[in-house]
């Protein structure tokens, strides 16, 4: 499997209500927690670790921007 990257939410909007609901009244701890659970939970859901593998090179790489 290989990363793909075409967008394919409906709305890409209503995700980030979502996310940004779910971390409301956390603490910075709760919410790295949150984020780091939600990561593993996607992550298993993926299952395939060289596509894995290739996402956090990307995000890594965005991240270094």
């Amino acid at each position: 499997m290989s990363l793909d990257t075409t967008p394919r939410l409906a709305d890409p909007d209503a995700l980030f209500a979502l996310l940004v609901a779910a971390h409301q009244g956390l603490d910075a701890e709760a919410s790295r927690r949150l984020d780091a659970r939600l990561v593993l939970l996607l992550a298993n859901h993926i299952g395939d670790m060289a596509t894995l593998r290739q996402a956090i090179e990307r995000a890594k790489d965005s991240a270094q921007r």
